[in-house]
C-alpha cells in the first residue's frame, strides 16, 4: 500500500489544479473539491481497513503527513464554501468588514487554541521523538485534557493528533485566502504601498476591462508560462492597484454573452497601441 499512499497527494494536487486553473467560480470550486476530498478520505479509510499498514513507519507517515494534508484541505475548502455562500454583496464596506471579521476570528482561534499548545511547538519545531505517541493508533491519552473533538473522531482511523495537524494546515490556508480578500498590511502589499515608484498607480478604466485583461494574460500564458491561477493574477492586480474586482468568474461568463465584440477592451488596446506607434513614426 506504500506506493499508492505516496502518490495520493500528487493525485490530489492534479485535481486541485484542474479546478483552480479553470473558469468555475469559487463557490463551485470549493464545493466540488470538498466533495472530492471527502470521497478520497473515505476510499483511503476503506483501503487501510482492508490492507492495513506494512509497518509502524508507514502508519506514522500516513497520520503525520498524508491524512492531515487531505483532511486539512477538506476543512479548508468546506470553510471557504461556507464563507463565500454567506458573504454580502461584492465590494463596499459590508464586504470588506465581513472578511476582516473572518480574519480576526481565525486569529483569535489560533491564539486561543493553537499557538500556546505543546503539540503546536512540537509540530513547528519539526521534532520526531514523540511521533510514536502522536501518530499511531490506540495511543490517545485522555489525561492530557484533550479537546472535546476527541470524542467525535473515529479512533480506528485517527490518532487525534492527525486532526490537530489538519486543523493547523487548514488555518494556514484560510489565513492566506482571507488575506487575499482583505486590504491588510501583509509584506507585499505594504512594500508596494510604501514604494514611491507605485504609489501613484491607479486603474482608471472599468473593472470589466481589467477582468478581460486578466483572463487574456492567463489564456495566453504570458504570466508564469500559464501555470499560475487566475485567482493569483487577480490578487497581483489587487495588490498593485488596490482594486476589488468581486466575482471575476461570473463577470467573465457575462462577457462571453456580450453582443458584438466579446473582447472590447483588448480590441481597444490594439487600436490604441497602433495609433501610438503611428504617431511616433
Amino acid at each position: 500500500m506504500k506506493n499508492s499512499l505516496n502518490y495520493l497527494l500528487d493525485d490530489i494536487k492534479k485535481v486541485e489544479s484542474v479546478f483552480v486553473e479553470g473558469d468555475c467560480c469559487l463557490i463551485d470550486e470549493s464545493y466540488k473539491l470538498t466533495t472530492y476530498l471527502r470521497k478520497v478520505l473515505e476510499d483511503t479509510k476503506d483501503k487501510i481497513f482492508e490492507e492495513g499498514f506494512e509497518d509502524e513507519s508507514e502508519e506514522i507517515n500516513f497520520f503525520k503527513n498524508i491524512k492531515p494534508q487531505i483532511l486539512g484541505k477538506l476543512i479548508f475548502y468546506n470553510k471557504v464554501f461556507r464563507i463565500e455562500t454567506s458573504c454580502p454583496v461584492y465590494n463596499g464596506k459590508m464586504y470588506e468588514a465581513y472578511f476582516i471579521n473572518e480574519l480576526e476570528e481565525l486569529k483569535q482561534d489560533f491564539n486561543e487554541h493553537i499557538r500556546n499548545s505543546d503539540f503546536y511547538r512540537y509540530y513547528r519545531s519539526g521534532r520526531n521523538d514523540k511521533d510514536n505517541e502522536y501518530y499511531t493508533l490506540g495511543k490517545i491519552n485522555y489525561h492530557n485534557g484533550l479537546s472535546s473533538i476527541v470524542f467525535e473522531i473515529d479512533s480506528s482511523f485517527s490518532t487525534y493528533y492527525d486532526y490537530k495537524v489538519a486543523k493547523i494546515i487548514a488555518n494556514e490556508l484560510l489565513y492566506h485566502y482571507l488575506l487575499s480578500k482583505t486590504d491588510t498590511d501583509h509584506t507585499i502589499n505594504q512594500t508596494l504601498q510604501n514604494s514611491e515608484s507605485v504609489k501613484d498607480l491607479f486603474w482608471t478604466d472599468s473593472k470589466n476591462s481589467l477582468i478581460e485583461l486578466i483572463y487574456a494574460l492567463h489564456a495566453s500564458g504570458a504570466i508564469s508560462h500559464g501555470k499560475v491561477s487566475i485567482r493569483k493574477i487577480n490578487l497581483a492586480f489587487f495588490v498593485l492597484f488596490k482594486i476589488h474586482l468581486g466575482d471575476i468568474h461570473h463577470a467573465f461568463h457575462r462577457m462571453k454573452e456580450r453582443t458584438g465584440s466579446r473582447t472590447a477592451f483588448i480590441d481597444q488596446l490594439k487600436l490604441s497601441l497602433e495609433d501610438y506607434m503611428n504617431k511616433n513614426l
